[in-house]
């Protein structure tokens, strides 16, 4: 009996470091399940016949935590990974990830993560860059095509967070030249100035893509984009706008706004967004691409980790516009489709 209690005493005396450690800088487990189940067609020239889906919408898990270095100076880390329960799979680390650190300068943080740009157009959208109608439907985008170039979760990317001066923030982001070559020098610059205080925030944001085309190295190239976006809140309701536009080399300037408001009573939350976007194909085109998006949604908030969601959504293209509807997993084959679709799901976190 004496060997046992010295033994246990061994033991507790060896892990107990451990968990002191673990306790004074905890690791947090956290995540989200999120699935919608849409019919979803589009009409027009570019059809696509009616079918259901059962789409991810962006379901993770992750790990995260701190450590204490004194003096004011803690070290972050963060691995979030895509975890799709609809068809398995997923990537280590593929979402926000990185490590750094943080304190009264602010924060800087190595790996991959949202961009700022990013950030400063995804707070005004109701529905969260997820479900039929969310807003990369029609922004975020550059050329003649749905490709999100000015939407990045940036790889090899360096960001730095300065600390809230009375509601005012700034990030700056860069995305490291890897994929230099001879002939081309890829990278990327980006920042953003946030207001977020009582019941209005609002955001600006410029992202410059050097030697890059739609994401690919292109020698020569240049793409620009500046966003403008902020919303206010007043009783039960909130409003939201956005102006963006976006530059890119051999293309029209592309110009898109959002419009969007959420009306909350009690557990029920009743949604409407649109927008527009139209220009951004080549220069030499006799038609501009123009695309005009509705989407209407419900969420019924059992708690506040568990979510019912209600979405419908169409698109209007014009004979030049290609865009398709976001979320959806449509394809169609060209341009003046008209895609269109309504889905019901749950949004579960931990």
């Amino acid at each position: 009996m004496n060997k046992k209690l010295i033994a246990l005493a061994v033991a507790g005396a060896t892990f107990a470091p451990a968990v002191m450690a673990q306790s004074a800088n905890p690791v947090t487990l956290y995540g989200r399940i999120w699935v919608m189940a849409n019919s979803v067609k589009a009409s027009g020239p570019a059809s696509s016949p009616s079918r259901i889906t059962v789409v991810d919408e962006s379901s993770l898990i992750g790990v995260r935590g701190t450590e204490d270095l004194g003096g004011g100076l803690k070290a972050f880390f963060q691995c979030e990974s895509s975890a799709p329960p609809d068809a398995g799979g997923g990537t280590f680390c593929s979402r926000n990830s990185g490590v750094g650190l943080q304190g009264n300068f602010g924060s800087i943080l190595l790996g991959r993560w949202d961009s700022p740009f990013k950030l400063s157009q995804i707070f005004v959208d109701p529905f969260g860059q997820n479900t039929l109608g969310n807003q990369l439907t029609w922004v975020g985008v550059s050329g003649a095509g749905n490709n999100n170039d000015f939407n990045r979760r940036q790889n090899n990317n360096v960001q730095y967070w300065s600390p809230n001066f009375s509601g005012f923030t700034v990030r700056l982001s860069y995305g490291a030249n890897e994929g230099k070559t001879a002939t081309a020098n890829p990278q990327t610059t980006n920042f953003s100035l946030d207001y977020n205080k009582g019941p209005v925030r609002v955001a600006y944001s410029y992202e410059n893509h050097k030697d890059q085309l739609a994401g690919v190295t292109t020698a020569g190239i240049t793409e620009k984009g500046q966003n403008l976006a902020g919303t206010f809140t007043f009783g039960p309701i909130k409003i939201g706008a956005l102006a963006q536009k976006i530059k890119s080399s051999n293309r029209t300037d592309r110009k898109a706004t959002q419009l969007s408001m959420v009306y909350t009573s009690g557990k029920s939350e009743f949604i409407a967004s649109g927008g527009r976007n139209k220009d951004g194909g080549l220069s030499t085109s006799t038609v501009q691409p123009e695309t005009k998006v509705w989407a209407l949604g419900y969420n019924y908030n059992f708690t506040k980790r568990t979510t019912f969601m209600a979405r419908i959504a169409d698109v209007k293209n014009n004979v030049a516009g290609v865009q398709n509807l976001n979320g959806s997993q449509l394809t169609i084959s060209g341009a003046d489709a008209d895609p269109k679709g309504f889905g019901v799901g749950f949004r579960h976190t931990f």
